[in-house]
């Protein structure tokens, strides 16, 4: 098993490192996805059937896009 390391910055971004990008084909300006079930976590290329299914959900989830939730969640 390999193992690539890297760093957040003070906004939570990371650099995916040469090796991860390489074998997922990654581009500048493809998205990702993180697969999360039972403590773990796998990042892999989005799919469109992803984009097409975050871009439904997200004309939902407005109720939630206020000042005040910004200010409440801001340190998560």
């Amino acid at each position: 098993m390999q193992t690539s390391i890297s760093k957040l910055t003070s906004k939570y971004q990371a650099t995916i490192p040469a090796p991860v990008r390489k074998i997922l084909e990654l581009r500048a300006g493809d998205a990702i996805a993180f697969d999360i079930e039972n403590g773990e976590i796998r990042v892999r290329k989005a799919s469109t059937l992803d984009l097409q299914w975050a871009g439904a959900l997200e004309g939902t989830l407005s109720e939630w896009d206020s000042q005040e939730d910004e200010e409440a969640y801001r340190d998560l």
